[in-house]
Formats: C-alpha cells, sequence, structure tokens
C-alpha cells in the first residue's frame, strides 16, 4: 500500500470519529446575515438576517440564544444587537442608542445578560436581553475598545484597546475600570483560560502576543507571531493557543505552558485569487473558534468567503466551507 493512501484513510478515520451534532455559526460581514453550516457535512442550512456589518457572535450557556454584535458599515455605524432564539431562529433587534460600533461580545454567567463593547462610546455596555435595554455602559476610553474576555466567575472584563495597546481591566461588581495594562501596539484578540489564570493578547501592529498573569496583572511573557496576529482562541484543556495572522494567512499554535509555538497552518489556497482588501489580497483570515470536544478548529477566510477546517490533531486543514460574502467571526451552537 502506498504511503499516500495509508494518510488518506487515516484522515477518513479520524473524520468519522468526531461527534458532528451541531451547527457552526459564521458572521457574513458584507451580507448582514449569519450563515448556518452543518458540522457534520459542511453544508449550509440557510442564512438568517442580522444588522449590517454583524461581526461577533456569541452563544449563551444554555444554548438557547445566540447573540451578534451589529458593527454596521464604513459609512453608517451600527448600534444593535441581533438576538436569536435557538433553535426556533426567531430574531429580534436589541437597540443601543449612543452606544455606536458594538463589537467584542461575552454572555455573563446568568445567560440573560452580555457585555459589549462600543467603539463609538468608548464603553462596556452590559445588556439585558430579556428585556431587551441596556442596563449600564461602564466607560473604558477612548482607545477603540474592540474585543473582550471574561473572567470564569463574571467578576472581571478584560478589554483590549486597538488605538491605545492597552488591556482594560473592569470590575464589574462595581462598574469600574481598575487599570489599563500596556501589551503592545494594536493590542486586539484575547482569550482567557477556563481557570480565569492567564490571559493571552495578540498585538497586531507589533507581530506579538503577550501573556498577562490574570492575578497580579504582569505581562510575564511577550511571543513573536508575525504577520498582523488578530484572534486568539484556546483549545478546551487550555493546552494550546491558537493565534490567527491576517496578513499572513496563517494560524500560530502555541504550547501554553511552555510558551513556544508548535506549529503554523497555512491558509492560503495554491492558485485562489482572494478578493482584495485594506491588508492586501491574502486569505484573510480572522475569526476562529474551536469546537468543544478540542477536535477540530474553525477559521473563517474572510478573502476568500470560506471556512477552514483544521484537524487538532495534525494540525493541517481538512475542508473549506462555503459561506457567504467576508465571514468574520464564527461560533458553535447544538441542534437541541
Amino acid at each position: 500500500m502506498k504511503p499516500v493512501t495509508i494518510l488518506a484513510l487515516g484522515a477518513v478515520l479520524a473524520s468519522a470519529s468526531v461527534r458532528a451534532d451541531g451547527v457552526l455559526l459564521v458572521g457574513n460581514k458584507s451580507a448582514a446575515s449569519v450563515e448556518i453550516v452543518d458540522l457534520g457535512s459542511g453544508v449550509s442550512q440557510g442564512r438568517i438576517a442580522t444588522g449590517e456589518g454583524p461581526h461577533e457572535i456569541e452563544v449563551s450557556p444554555d444554548g438557547r440564544r445566540v447573540v451578534v454584535a451589529d458593527y454596521g458599515t464604513a459609512a453608517s455605524a451600527g448600534a444593535t444587537l441581533t438576538v436569536i432564539d435557538w433553535p426556533s431562529r426567531t430574531t429580534r433587534s436589541v437597540a443601543l442608542g449612543e452606544h455606536r460600533r458594538p463589537h467584542g461580545l461575552r454572555f455573563l454567567p446568568d445567560g440573560r445578560r452580555v457585555v459589549v463593547t462600543t467603539e463609538g462610546s468608548g464603553s462596556l455596555v452590559e445588556v439585558d436581553l430579556e428585556r431587551g435595554r441596556v442596563l449600564r455602559a461602564i466607560e473604558v476610553g477612548a482607545g477603540k475598545p474592540h474585543m473582550v474576555a471574561l473572567a470564569p466567575d463574571g467578576a472581571r472584563a478584560y478589554v483590549t484597546q486597538v488605538a491605545a495597546g492597552v488591556v482594560s481591566v473592569v470590575d464589574l461588581a462595581s462598574g469600574r475600570r481598575l487599570r489599563d495594562v500596556a501589551t503592545g501596539a494594536g493590542a486586539e484578540g484575547i482569550a482567557i483560560t477556563p481557570d480565569g489564570a492567564e490571559l493571552w493578547v495578540a498585538n497586531r501592529a507589533d507581530d506579538s502576543v503577550s501573556v498577562l498573569d490574570a492575578a497580579t496583572l504582569a505581562v510575564v511573557a511577550t511571543l513573536p507571531s508575525a504577520g498582523f496576529p488578530i484572534r486568539v482562541a484556546m483549545t478546551p484543556d487550555a493546552r494550546h493557543v491558537l493565534l490567527v495572522n491576517a496578513k499572513a494567512a496563517t494560524l500560530s499554535v502555541f504550547d501554553r505552558t511552555a510558551r513556544r509555538p508548535v506549529a503554523t497552518v497555512t491558509l492560503d489556497e495554491p492558485g485562489v485569487r482572494y478578493q482584495p482588501s485594506m491588508l492586501g489580497d491574502s486569505a484573510l483570515p480572522i475569526g476562529v473558534r474551536v469546537a468543544p470536544d478540542g477536535l477540530r478548529a474553525y477559521v473563517a477566510i474572510s478573502g476568500g468567503d470560506r471556512v477552514a477546517v483544521i484537524d487538532t490533531a495534525t494540525w493541517t486543514v481538512l475542508e473549506r466551507w462555503k459561506t457567504g460574502r467576508e465571514p468574520d467571526a464564527v461560533a458553535i451552537a447544538g441542534l437541541r
């Protein structure tokens, strides 16, 4: 038997062993919609309309709600969240008033409320989804608050500010910004370990990732990740950290404990022409999500209207699934 045949059979067996009883939700930024992609087949099950420029997507802890940040377009700032009841797929819109350009999202532990960064007002806004209204806005500064991570107990939020190059630490009980921690130019992507002990922050303009001790707020390490690192994700066991490098069109994989790179996944397809963007004409990967079982990672290929499916055992691209125009955020929901 030829070696290539053995490898192909191994890939088939690996694919067959993966449970695929959910869907991938993909924000089509230029199509104002969320694509619903079957995790087993990669086939689209349809689209749900959202506000303009859907950026981040989050699923509630009980799986009953999906929330989308309607960021808007270059010409018009968005100021709403699209709330999707799941799995009925009925939608409603929650107005954010003066708080424009919503972006990073996280559910609070009760599953009824979210916090969302709003670039237009320089705030972290708390929203009651059941009543459909803003509860409060915590000022975090005019440094372009973008992404947010949440401590597991919901006590603190960590907001990256792209223009300021800092992480703003917010105490949610008091509603106060405690301090800003400088990480690097273009601080944007952020992820926190499941135990809440450590944060990884992607500094896109510095081609680096900073590691923060959540207890002391000290930067304990800074590691290179070349090519405009823009998003961060962790495997469920926190063994690996994934960095999406938008300009380089790669996924850098780090051993979290050892703080060293272990793999680089190339996301460009040879011979494929991608949509031009302000970052060039590469694949332009952005959003990344790891499956709850840790066996697959999904990366939105914004310049190619695809999602790359990555085997986390071999760190290779298995498939590329078709989406709508300019996919950005990705999330995973169950079928219930």
